[in-house]
């Protein structure tokens, strides 16, 4: 099983998260990998994490910045230097969406030894996943390497896959919410009303998705609704027809 979270509250304080450690008690993640992304980067999250039974995939970024420093430090000598010894754990082509993607999963080992991550709790391994895209058509291709943080240490392709799992979220709904509904360009400020929204639009969203036999995009299904009274009531329905 996988757990994802991402997380924006933050204490006024201390920058200190609240809300995942509260999400945490409330679920039965037991057996599970949690993901977070770098808001989630704390030694209380993984612990957390560790006394509720589960393993983390937590993303490492610069905000972090000793751990980050040593971490990027070792993986370009071990993992991307010229001569490097360590290959990578899995190396996966992707030829879909009008893009050439390659990705180098890396799983390096004997960094919790480091100072400035000897005092993380449960870490087993570090990752460094490059990502190498190409987009047909265009000259030049573009490389990204992110790290992360792990308590799992058994599978490296079930690392990889939980790492890609994360963000279709982002992809498949937050992303899908900006684009088709403009939720970011919302200028509605009251936090019930917020709310309230947020929810109309995700069960929209739901509803138009439906139409899975449609070739048109979300965003011309949801105006098409707007014009076409008999196809909002389709879209309501769930009962299409030609």
């Amino acid at each position: 099983r996988g757990l994802a979270l991402g997380q924006r509250q933050v204490s006024g304080k201390s920058n200190e998260i609240t809300a995942i450690p509260e999400l945490l008690d409330m679920l039965s993640i037991e057996g599970s990998i949690v993901t977070l992304d770098a808001m989630g980067c704390q030694r209380s999250i993984a612990e957390k994490i560790g006394e509720c039974g589960a393993d983390y995939l937590i993303a490492l970024k610069a905000n972090q910045g000793r751990m980050f420093r040593a971490v990027q430090r070792h993986c370009e000598v071990a993992c991307f230097a010229r001569g490097a010894t360590l290959r990578p754990a899995c190396d996966s082509f992707d030829d879909s969406h009008g893009r050439l993607v390659r990705r180098r999963f890396f799983v390096c080992s004997g960094l919790q030894g480091d100072p400035a991550l000897n005092d993380w709790p449960g870490l087993n391994s570090v990752l460094a996943v490059e990502t190498i895209r190409s987009i047909k058509g265009r000259v030049g291709t573009q490389a990204e390497i992110r790290y992360f943080l792990a308590s799992y240490e058994d599978c490296p392709a079930k690392m990889a896959a939980a790492i890609r799992a994360h963000w279709a979220i982002e992809n498949s709904l937050h992303w899908v919410l900006d684009v088709t509904f403009r939720e970011d360009e919302c200028r509605v400020r009251n936090r019930t009303a917020a709310q309230n929204f947020a929810m109309l639009r995700k069960i929209a969203l739901n509803l138009i998705k439906q139409h899975s036999a449609a070739r048109t995009s979300l965003k011309a299904r949801r105006k098409k609704a707007a014009w076409d009274n008999e196809y909002m009531l389709q879209v309501i329905s769930g009962k299409f027809h030609a």
